[in-house]
């Protein structure tokens, strides 16, 4: 069959979600994934890297252009390398094979046996993120055995640490092994496809996350027995003070992802209030009673425009019978990039308002420049979902959470999430019970990463 033909085929047998002969490497690959226990309690990154590796070789990489290193011997990283003309600085591609915890009997089914019913595959990290790792990794053979030669090298990364553990994964690479990934951009995980009820809706790219920071509230005073109570209780300060904090929001901020975010989904929005209070969001200037709506409707939409702080672990007393001599909490700040983390730190002391009660950071922030919404990525990403996704709209997003891609956006490579595997917004089993991803969905995904990848390594 000529190769034009082939990619017809292909795409068709994807766009229907029926396996064919070029479902099949990816499929086997996913499967092997998923089937290796990648957890940080008894798991091995390293198994899983190898089997990886072994693939790569046996589909005619060559042994310098495919590593495994890492500082912990059960958790190596992989790095391969596809090599193009050089006409341009390599493509990343980034993925990573450590998985959370997951525990049999909290499954319907064994978490770390891929399973296939009623049209999904489960899995312990059939969503989060050995999709986006076995589609990347069935791509880089597939554009090796077709012969392509990109116009810049291919660097896939499949790493270790991302959901737990330290000094490791991309971090360890980007401080370690800069060389051996630094691209012009890279294409990570964070973005991905909502649908509801069946249909299709946005494709999301992940371009900016917020900042994770930990506050530690701490208010200690003499103590003293229980059958002499005191007002100066150091439960009650540190209760007051949390109180002050839950009555608190910090103001409404958007950068261009966001704002970018809101306009473009009003589109897609079925009720006409929400669509109206997002467009008004999306002006340079945010209508503030807008703003109130969408927060109090959803906290996704709140945690989007502005950075919040919620207390998370609480400790205090020593005695049943004894005035407690500490009491101290946890505080959980997600901060919007470009505010300090000092600055929240300030705000959290002048919002208390009590000097009995200190506010500590509990390791350092790591901030990340938001990446900018690049011409040709948006293009190829926008003709692509035309093409695939008829009606989708394509809308730049703010993860809430944190990936590996600050460490690469600090580094100076932008960094795009990007795994176009579509999910029902409401069965959103990521780190959950029963995790699992449509099987028409993951060939989805293989196909538009094949595509977005030839895209952005030739121009077609």
């Amino acid at each position: 069959m000529k190769h034009s033909a082939w990619l017809v085929v292909f795409a068709c047998v994807a766009l229907s979600g029926q396996s064919g002969p070029g479902d099949a490497r990816a499929r086997e690959i996913y499967r092997e994934l998923i089937d290796i226990n990648t957890t940080d309690s008894v798991g091995s990154v390293t198994k899983a890297a190898e089997a990886m590796a072994a693939r790569l070789r046996a589909a005619g990489f060559a042994p310098a252009d495919v590593q495994l290193l890492g500082p912990d011997p059960r958790k190596h990283n992989l790095v391969a390398r596809l090599k193009g003309t050089g006409s341009r600085r390599p493509l990343l591609l980034v993925a990573h094979l450590d998985v959370v915890e997951a525990k049999r009997e909290d499954w319907s089914v064994d978490p770390f046996v891929m399973i296939e019913k009623d049209g999904y595959f489960y899995g312990r990290g059939t969503t989060d993120d050995k999709a986006m790792a076995a589609s990347l990794t069935a791509n880089l053979i597939r554009l090796k055995q077709e012969g392509f030669v990109p116009d810049r090298d291919l660097i896939l990364a499949l790493t270790a640490d991302e959901e737990g553990g330290r000094f490791n994964g991309v971090e360890w690479l980007v401080k370690n092994h800069k060389d051996l990934i630094d691209a012009e951009l890279a294409v990570n995980e964070g973005g991905g496809g909502l649908m509801k009820g069946g249909k299709y809706l946005v494709n999301e790219i992940q371009a900016s996350e917020k900042v994770y920071q930990d506050f530690r509230l701490e208010t200690r005073n003499g103590g003293g027995h229980s059958s002499l109570p005191v007002k100066d209780n150091a439960i009650y300060r540190l209760s007051a003070a949390l109180s002050r904090i839950a009555g608190f929001e910090f103001p409404v901020q958007l950068n261009d992802v966001t704002r970018t975010y809101f306009e473009r989904s009003a589109a897609v929005q079925a009720d006409p209030q929400v669509a109206s209070d997002m467009r008004a969001v999306g002006r340079m200037n945010p209508d503030p009673e807008a703003a109130a709506r969408l927060s109090t409707r959803s906290p996704y939409f709140n945690s989007l425009m502005r950075t919040t702080c919620v207390a998370t672990m609480l400790e205090g007393g020593h005695a049943t019978n004894a005035l407690p001599q500490l009491a101290a909490a946890n505080v959980n700040c997600r901060i919007l990039p470009g505010e300090a983390p000092a600055a929240v730190k300030q705000k959290l002391v002048d919002v208390i308002a009590d000097p009995k009660v200190s506010v500590n950071f509990v390791d350092e922030a790591k901030p990340s420049p938001p990446s900018p919404l690049r011409p040709d990525v948006m293009t190829a990403v926008e003709s692509i979902t035309k093409a695939m996704f008829p009606g989708v709209v394509v809308i730049p997003v703010m993860s809430t959470g944190a990936t590996d891609s600050l460490y690469l956006r600090n580094s100076g490579i932008p960094t795009y999430g990007l795994e176009a595997a579509f999910g029902d917004m409401d069965d959103v089993r990521a780190h959950g019970r029963d995790e699992r991803l449509g099987v028409k969905q993951f060939f989805e995904s293989v196909e538009f990463h094949y595509r977005l990848i030839k895209q952005l390594s030739s121009g077609k």
